[in-house]
């Protein structure tokens, strides 16, 4: 896997991840877990709530979301370490969406006070197979700026 620095991006940037199928028994074996409420857990109860159907928490839309970042070549050297971000659902991910994430760089600042590094604002669009957009992630990263190599 080819490894970028923060010397390596600029803004403008497009990434493009692979895709992740959703179906039912992931939306409600997460929502069992980690976000039990009944339009995340049972169709027939869905039904009468705000989503009118079976809708898959945010929550696992935006580690699904992770999980495909980290899939997408090339890597961020040293991975994806968030320092902060802002994350929105604008509808519903709804079970047999097929979800791929978009991202742009938005601003690249290399760090006044550590010269190893720097920031990286990234806006990530998870969107399903009709380009709907089910989820908006702006985030800031730290990147590591490419090491000195001593010869």
């Amino acid at each position: 896997m080819t490894t970028l620095y923060l010397e390596d991006l600029q803004p403008g940037r497009v990434f493009v991840s692979p895709t992740h199928t959703l179906d039912v028994e992931q939306i409600k074996t997460f929502a069992r877990q980690f976000d039990p409420q009944p339009f995340h857990t049972d169709e027939t109860a869905a039904k009468d709530t705000f989503f009118g159907g079976l809708a898959a928490s945010g929550w696992h839309t935006a580690a699904i979301t992770m999980k495909l970042l980290t899939a997408t070549e090339p890597g961020i050297a040293g991975g994806l370490i968030g320092a902060g971000g802002e994350i929105s659902w604008p509808q519903p991910t709804r079970p047999g969406d097929v979800l791929q994430v978009t991202s742009e760089i938005l601003e690249v600042k290399p760090s006044r006070s550590k010269p190893d590094r720097g920031s990286v604002i990234m806006r990530s669009e998870t969107r399903n197979q009709r380009s709907e957009v089910l989820q908006i992630l702006t985030s800031r990263l730290i990147v590591p700026r490419r090491p000195i190599q001593v010869a």
